[in-house]
């Protein structure tokens, strides 16, 4: 069996894909050094200060199916009974708006077998369209011969127009970030696949009771830093110099912040733009090169919104979250409600509200904004309260995810430069940008450092 040679690698970038590389390589015994341009870690899925809280830059909600991340945290040793509350599947909309669908604790595939049959607000055909959907799925093993829309595959298999509005649309929206109409119905399959037709765990939503930041990238700093690698943040890298031997230097890095800015091995895990600024410092070796570092990065991105609002402590939902109807007119409403207290004893009082593939909602002013969502709240929820917060907050990240659309080509972890990889949610995978995404591409970057 060869020796493993242990490495110096640079992870530029400690969102969740460079915190998962970093990690990775920490525990496979590299020396590792994760460089972040923020003064807070976690990338897109971070931390932000507001009213003197720290919440988050938007609202996650994970899934038992999350694999990677489930197993990340169990290494980084993160109790998740503490920072996630786990609820099984479920789409509830408040009594007069919508449907009431809930798993039983039952093994799969009766959880959802039963769910079905006792679900609320549903008609017979709406029913048998959502068991004939699901059963025709698992026969073709969630696998198209070619990729189409959502839209397209909902239609294809005869949805209701009520089961569409208010399961499969508003699942396809919070699940890829982008409208069913011109969402990759393949990557939609591979999302149910490992959810709805997988193991009844697997269909849990995962709900982060903690920030972001603190669920997961301040332990791997931790870990990385216990395993003899250091954490740098705010430093941007601009510039990669290959040098001898394959190696690589980091500029920006010197003797003052490292201990070397020369490398063995680097893994660029930021956004895509970035990334194809920091490729394009680079020499072509081939035409292949600037193929790599335009087209293949070349994404459409899609926003996401989340307007936190603030009441008396007393005001409580009878959930800890809920969906929302949606309004073909108001396409600035939010899909999905959260009762922050219900996930964390000092937010009380606190909802989070999130409005998914938010073009609309960016074209609104905030305060306009927070004022329609209040009222679309007291209205749906029939809470008069809810009409009137104490504060609002309302939070963008207008390139929160990539147009996850039909046949879209995404980068490979390996890059045509030798001991230079990538990683990030937009790279190869059979996933959306998501927190597994990320993750999963951070793991498969570092493994690839031989």
């Amino acid at each position: 069996m060869a020796k493993t040679i242990n490495k110096r690698v640079a992870v530029i970038g400690a969102g969740w894909a460079g915190c998962a590389a970093a990690v990775t390589l920490c525990r496979q015994g590299h020396k590792v050094t994760l460089i972040e341009a923020s003064r807070t870690l976690g990338g897109r899925a971070r931390a932000v200060q507001i009213q003197d809280q720290l919440l988050d830059n938007g609202q996650h909600i994970m899934l038992g199916a999350y694999t990677a991340c489930l197993d990340l945290m169990r290494l980084l040793k993160i109790d998740q009974s503490k920072t996630l509350l786990r609820l099984p599947l479920q789409m509830v909309y408040p009594h007069q708006t919508g449907m009431q669908f809930i798993a039983p604790k039952l093994p799969a595939p009766l959880h959802l077998i039963f769910a079905l049959v006792k679900t609320r607000g549903l008609n017979r055909e709406d029913k048998m369209a959502l068991a004939r959907f699901s059963t025709t799925a698992r026969w073709m093993d969630w696998k198209l011969n070619q990729d189409c829309t959502v839209s397209e595959l909902l239609q294809r298999y005869e949805q209701t127009e009520r089961l569409c509005r208010l399961m499969w649309n508003p699942l396809c929206i919070a699940a890829l970030n982008t409208p069913p109409e011109r969402a990759s119905a393949q990557i939609f399959l591979n999302v149910l696949r490992d959810s709805l037709g997988a193991n009844r765990l697997a269909s849990d939503m995962l709900i982060p009771r903690v920030d972001l930041t603190h669920l997961l990238p301040e332990a791997a700093a931790t870990y990385v830093k216990q395993h003899g690698g250091e954490v740098i943040d705010g430093l941007a890298i601009h510039t990669l110099v290959p040098t001898e031997n394959h190696r690589w230097q980091l500029p920006e890095l010197t003797q003052e912040r490292s201990n070397s800015s020369i490398f063995d091995c680097v893994i660029v895990a930021t956004n895509p733009d970035q990334c194809a600024r920091l490729l394009g410092t680079l020499r072509p070796l081939s035409s292949d090169d600037e193929q790599f570092a335009s087209s293949e990065m070349a994404f459409e991105y899609e926003p996401i919104t989340t307007c936190y609002l603030q009441y008396p402590e007393s005001v409580k939902l009878s959930r800890p979250f809920f969906a929302l109807a949606d309004e073909p007119t108001k396409n600035y409403w939010g899909q999905f409600i959260f009762d922050r207290g219900q996930l964390n004893a000092t937010q009380s009082g606190l909802m989070a509200v999130v409005v998914s593939a938010s073009t609309g909602a960016i074209e609104q002013s905030h305060a306009n904004l927070a004022q329609a969502i209040m009222q679309q709240l007291a209205q749906q929820l029939g809470i008069p309260e809810l009409a009137q917060a104490l504060w609002t907050k309302v939070i963008t990240e207008k390139r929160a995810t990539f147009s996850c659309t039909p046949n879209l080509k995404r980068p490979t972890n390996q890059t045509t430069f030798r001991n230079l990889m990538i990683a990030g949610d937009f790279t190869e995978s059979a996933y959306p940008a998501t927190l597994e995404a990320a993750v999963r591409s951070g793991v498969m970057a570092a493994k690839a450092i031989v």
